[in-house]
């Protein structure tokens, strides 16, 4: 199943979904067909349809919206915080295009900054679903709760069928001792390859889905510390504010410094833009750059350890 097909199996069931857009349909091309009144499309103007969207809600609505994300986090921050965060609105933010995802598209169009953003804001959740598969699965769960959520919509096909979405757990794909990886959307593939390379190489290798980052699954990251001496997060987005920022707040919360986290991010730049299997070389996020940075820095680790003694 598509999204679009969830979301019009979605919709058709209940009618109080709302559809609207920011004349970006290419996820909704056919829903305007099928929705009719229900369908809304507010044109280049993120900031209207957001405060648009919260009027729905507060007259029962649940409003799904589409914009390509950069602009949706950014352009209309101020509607989202004070119109649906503050008001705890039940509007549904799906961002297009997020992080390497953009990837033709320079620095005013990309979105790598949206989940630290976003996570800011009181009482909305935040999510980045792996793939098609996980999307679909995760997607009903988190449109049927009452608090507004923003979603780094990913209609990608994967290679690896996701388990079912518990709301606010991660997806324990494996579990190591060596090292986990802590991944979550698009590169989630990438890093399960890396994970096939690295075990190759001897390594016992975990990997975890962080599906929900806001709610974040504490106890997956927890775990992960305590039973590997390395953990790994992987993402497409600046290193500050993401899911590194993400596993330092939950370490010092649980008062943990058993494990050491290497940040595999975008460290203070954005991406040259080109086509994404050159973003992903230039950056170092292609499956066997991923195996070969984690690599050298065990090589370092156990290097800089002989040294000491």
């Amino acid at each position: 199943m598509t999204y679009e097909e969830l979301l019009t199996e979605t919709a058709l069931k209940d009618e109080r979904i709302i559809v609207m857009t920011a004349e970006n349909r290419a996820l909704v091309r056919n829903l305007p067909r099928i929705l009719g009144a229900r369908f809304v499309d507010t044109g280049i103007t993120e900031q209207t349809m957001v405060g648009m969207a919260a009027g729905l809600a507060l007259r029962g609505r649940i409003p799904i919206v589409h914009a390509l994300a950069p602009f949706l986090t950014m352009r209309a921050f101020e509607f989202i915080r004070t119109d649906v965060g503050i008001a705890g609105l039940p509007v549904k933010l799906s961002g297009y295009i997020p992080g390497f995802l953009s990837d033709g598209n320079g620095p005013t169009h990309q979105a790598i900054e949206d989940i630290a953003i976003m996570r800011g804001i009181p009482g909305m959740e935040v999510y980045s679903p792996a793939d098609e598969d996980d999307s679909v699965k995760m997607l009903p769960s988190i449109w049927a709760a009452p608090a507004p959520a923003y979603v780094r919509i990913n209609h990608k096909k994967g290679t690896f069928v996701h388990a079912p979405y518990e709301p606010g757990k991660a997806e324990v794909v494996a579990e190591g001792k060596d090292l986990t990886l802590l991944v979550y959307g698009f590169l989630f593939d990438n890093a399960l390859q890396a994970r096939t390379l690295l075990e190759k190489e001897g390594l016992s290798v975990g990997l975890v889905n962080m599906r929900s980052l806001k709610p974040v699954d504490q106890e997956a990251i927890v775990r992960a510390a305590r039973g590997s001496r390395l953990l790994v997060t992987i993402e497409d987005h600046l290193q500050t504010g993401g899911l590194y920022s993400i596993v330092a707040e939950v370490l010092l919360r649980h008062r943990l410094a058993v494990a050491e986290v290497l940040p595999l991010a975008l460290d203070e730049h954005w991406f040259r833009p080109g086509l994404l299997g050159q973003v992903l070389e230039t950056e170092g996020f292609t499956p066997v750059a991923i195996a070969s940075r984690i690599k050298r820095h065990l090589e370092f680790d156990l290097n800089s350890h002989i040294y000491v003694q």
